[in-house]
């Protein structure tokens, strides 16, 4: 209970949550009794009062200042701890929802069901709006990703929107690209991640798209080895269908 009073004044009895009447100088006694007590219970201290810095004739009271810096650090220490246990049940909750994810991708029945599940169920399990594959040129002898619903791209598009060394482009405050999404997908896109998916050695290379509606729930400096680990599992799942050799 914090009471705050004039120097000097008695503010009288004090009536304690189990209802007992206390006396400034009761607490005073205790303190004396317990010379640890803040040092023990430093939550307290932002809730407390300091006496008056200035002691007079240009005399004052550095006790004053280290306790107010004091305060001011430990409201610091207060403010990361807040950050970090909502930064760690954040990324608790997204490693959750990508290991759902991949479990549905392990439980598809064939080729066309995985991709349905990724182009359905994936955006739902990552609380996503739009997922989708993508593929460059692909040779005649693959019929099962010509008529799966992948989507098919012109040669080099992989390299042209990734480059050559990264195989992971976070997007943010970004409308979607048709060519990915459809029209009506890349309608509903503001920020995307899409990750290169190196399916085999003769295969074409190919793209996992993940795209919401929020402007920056994908955005540079984020983590991505949730999003690369997602992108390896739907490789190993297309090679397990297709019978492709791995690069």
């Amino acid at each position: 209970m914090t009471t705050r009073h004039d120097m000097g004044r008695d503010p009288g009895p004090i009536t304690s949550p189990l209802g007992e009447d206390l006396t400034a100088e009761d607490v005073a006694a205790y303190l004396r009794d317990h010379p640890d007590f803040l040092a023990n219970r430093p939550d307290l201290i932002p809730h407390l009062v300091p006496p008056a810095a200035d002691r007079g004739d240009g005399v004052l009271d550095m006790q004053y200042f280290l306790l107010q810096k004091l305060r001011a650090q430990l409201e610091g220490l207060q403010e990361q701890q807040r950050e970090l246990i909502a930064t760690t049940r954040a990324n608790l909750n997204n490693q959750n929802r990508v290991h759902a994810a991949v479990l549905f991708l392990l439980d598809a029945a064939s080729f066309e069901q995985l991709v349905q599940t990724i182009a359905t169920d994936l955006a739902v399990l990552l609380d996503l709006d739009v997922a989708a594959l993508a593929v460059e040129g692909v040779s005649s002898d693959m019929p099962h990703i010509h008529r799966s619903g992948v989507r098919v791209l012109e040669p080099g598009t992989v390299d042209k929107w990734l480059g050559t060394k990264r195989d992971l482009v976070l997007r943010e405050n970004s409308p979607g690209l048709p060519e990915i999404y459809g029209a009506q997908g890349a309608g509903m896109v503001r920020s995307e991640a899409l990750v290169r998916l190196r399916i085999g050695a003769d295969a074409p290379q190919g793209i996992l798209a993940l795209g919401s509606r929020e402007p920056d729930m994908f955005h540079q400096g984020q983590g991505t080895e949730l999003l690369t680990f997602l992108a390896r599992v739907v490789e190993r799942a297309i090679r397990m269908w297709l019978d492709i050799p791995r690069a």
